[in-house]
């Protein structure tokens, strides 16, 4: 079995109240092997069978007990958890726990962050035979896996905690870690390549001078992230911004618009998305200095050239074809946002753009947080506000449920 998904992911671990979950220790050991990060949820009766301390040594995270401790709120609290996963494991998913998430409570610290999750969710049912075999436990394990991010694996057949024999027992450790590496499959984007342009480009004047803008690349890197998690493939090319991009995703370094432009059009044709979220220098100058220009005291004249368009570029070089990828621009305005980002998507041919005044507070450039309002061709007009990964994580539900 191929594990390679599992590396760089985030896996939310959540341990429910069974003999079962002195397991869960091996399965945070292998995942982590395989390359993953894993933070873990766990519930009341959880902790009756295993220490929260046992869990945070092996995956080297505070564990998540407590709905109400103002310590795990600030530092690591359910909604964040939410946000943070790429795919959430229930392991061991006792009857009790079935039940709940299927009736959509959220009472303790693994199903609230899992009733605010979107993505792949694998349960690892683990119980008594007479309980596994209930009606009422087959009835709410075949709701949740009607829908397709739910995935199931085991329950085993053999000797159980109590003495009895039968089915119930938790899958073994190997079946445990590939069930989770085919989480990639149950996401929407399965089998889908995603391209993304993140990030500024710079353009020189002289060899320490150049034409730019404050983007981090916070926001496109986020919808990469999110679109891995949700199983495409996803290629960044990726303009100069600190820090390392997030594993998992193939980044294509560049600098400047002609080199962004360059690798995008290298790689247009092959994809299902491109989503044109870099902050692209418009401008660069006519000709560079070889060597640092000097001050003088005489006023100094800068003549500019517009770079290429790169959104534009790609949108023209696929559009009339059949089968062509989903196009989504960004627009970032200070003012008419609404009309100028509309004109946008008409005049380069999109399905969406995302529209983003960069001057509102709590919005734009270098900030964890953003306030957009996706356009699409078809004339909606849909706000999404939140954290960067939440936006991300809005706009894909729209984008890649289009045309379904």
């Amino acid at each position: 079995m191929d594990r390679s998904w599992l590396k760089g992911r985030r896996i939310a671990l959540g341990v429910g109240g069974g003999i079962a979950a002195y397991k869960a220790c091996d399965l945070i050991r292998e995942l982590r092997r395989a390359g993953a990060q894993v933070r873990v949820a766990m519930t009341p009766a959880a902790r009756e069978f295993i220490t929260p301390l046992t869990m945070q040594a092996l995956c080297g995270h505070p564990v998540l007990t407590e709905s109400f401790d103002p310590v795990q709120e600030t530092s690591f609290g359910h909604l964040h958890l939410a946000r943070w996963a790429d795919a959430f494991v229930i392991a061991p998913a006792t009857a009790d726990l079935i039940a709940r998430i299927h009736a959509g409570i959220a009472n303790d610290v693994v199903t609230t962050p899992l009733l605010a999750f979107r993505g792949p969710v694998l349960l690892a049912p683990a119980m008594n035979t007479v309980m596994w075999e209930n009606a009422r436990t087959q009835e709410n394990l075949a709701a949740l896996l009607a829908e397709p991010r739910y995935r199931k694996v085991g329950p085993n057949v053999g000797l159980l905690a109590d003495g009895d024999v039968g089915a119930g027992r938790l899958a073994e450790l190997a079946e445990l870690v590939d069930a989770v590496a085919r989480l990639g499959s149950a996401g929407r984007l399965f089998g889908k390549k995603v391209l993304i342009t993140a990030g500024p480009t710079r353009e020189h004047l002289d060899p320490v001078r150049f034409l730019s803008n404050p983007s981090t690349g916070k926001m496109g890197l986020a919808m990469a992230e999110e679109a891995r998690a949700r199983g495409a493939s996803v290629t960044v090319v990726l303009g100069p911004v600190a820090g390392a991009a997030p594993e998992g995703l193939e980044v294509v370094p560049v600098t400047t618009a002609e080199q962004m432009a360059a690798e995008v059009l290298s790689r247009v044709d092959e994809v299902d998305f491109f989503v044109a979220a870099a902050a692209v220098s418009d401008w660069r100058p006519e000709t560079i200095a070889a060597q640092k220009v000097k001050k003088t005291a005489a006023p100094q004249t800068l003549t500019l050239v517009r770079t290429p368009d790169v959104l534009a570029e790609a949108s023209a070089r696929v559009h009339a074809r059949p089968q062509r990828p989903r196009l989504i621009g960004f627009a970032a305005e200070t003012e008419q946002v609404i009309a100028n980002a509309r004109e946008k998507l008409g005049r380069k041919q999109l399905d969406f753009i995302v529209a983003n005044d960069v001057s509102a507070p709590g919005s734009g450039f270098a900030g964890d947080a953003n306030q957009v309002v996706v356009l699409s061709a078809a004339g909606s007009q849909t706000p999404i506000s939140g954290a960067k990964r939440e936006v991300a994580a809005g706009i894909w539900d729209l984008i890649d449920g289009a045309g379904e």
